[in-house]
């Protein structure tokens, strides 16, 4: 064999093994990925059976805004209550808490029973209440309850703000003088009769709500007053006012006085608005327009 011979066969051998390292290598390459094909697919199928999907989210909780006016009693907030699909009975969840169940707005579930609400109320008095200063009222011997008392009545008695301490000092100055308050608001709520004028049986009514014939305070708060009204009755104004009387034309606003003369002379006044409306309350708005 000749030399160049020998070199041609050297050169396929060689180039036969170059192409079995090629294939060889293809080989491998091609294992390696059936083998990640596999591995992704076996993780797919774990997912799947091992990780079922998520459950849908729940739905969000629906809950109602409930708001109670200052001056409320617990007759009123009851409908309110009933109106609002708030369950079982407000009346009974909220007894013996006359003018303690704060007058605010309110948010809970809907269809939540009703003695949340009155939870909810009896937490926002306390909340309240904690930052009146009752000192004036404790020096008059006057308990926290005493001045949500008068607050109650100070509530349903002045349609006029900047009266409410006003009306306050005849409260305080009437304690002191031992003279019955004549407040009507209580012989209301005494009789529930809170639409129609009084009858003269009504303002006799044998009630100790009745502050026309029992000097003092009522018994406890004839309704749920607001802030304004708790802070007026454990800060009165200082003046020496007994009596008080509508002022005809005022939108409300009152008139005081000192003496029964006074008094007398403005009630003439209003009896006559009165009589000049065809027998209807003389409370209009006209200095407003």
């Amino acid at each position: 064999m000749s030399e160049e011979d020998a070199a041609l066969r050297r050169e396929r051998r060689r180039a036969g093994q170059r192409a079995q390292h090629r294939r060889r290598r293809l080989l491998a390459g091609g294992l390696a990925v059936a083998a990640l094909a596999l591995v992704a697919a076996a993780a797919l199928a774990y997912r799947h059976f091992h990780n079922p999907s998520p459950p849908p989210p729940e739905p969000e909780l629906r809950t109602i805004t409930l708001t109670i006016p200052e001056g409320y009693n617990r007759a009123q907030t009851a409908g309110l209550a009933r109106e609002a699909g708030l369950r079982g009975s407000y009346m009974k969840a909220s007894r013996n808490h006359e003018g303690f169940l704060f007058p605010d707005t309110f948010e809970l579930l809907k269809g939540a029973p009703a003695s949340d609400l009155v939870r909810l109320q009896l937490e926002d008095f306390k909340r309240r209440v904690a930052g009146v200063d009752m000192r004036y009222a404790r020096s008059k011997n006057l308990t926290t309850r005493d001045v949500v008392t008068i607050a109650s009545m100070i509530e349903d008695e002045v349609a006029a703000a900047s009266q409410r301490k006003l009306v306050a000092a005849v409260v305080y100055n009437r304690l002191h003088a031992g003279i019955p308050l004549g407040i009507d608001a209580t012989v209301r709520f005494a009789t529930g009769n809170y639409d129609r004028p009084l009858t003269e049986s009504e303002l006799a009514v044998d009630s100790p709500y009745n502050t026309r014939v029992n000097a003092g305070l009522p018994p406890g708060p004839i309704d749920s007053p607001g802030l304004a009204s708790i802070e007026a009755a454990a800060h009165p104004a200082q003046v020496g006012y007994l009596y008080y009387v509508t002022e005809p034309g005022t939108c409300g606003k009152l008139s005081f006085s000192n003496t029964a003369a006074e008094f007398e002379a403005d009630v003439a006044r209003y009896d006559e608005a009165r009589a000049a409306a065809g027998g209807n309350s003389p409370d209009t708005c006209e200095e407003e327009g």
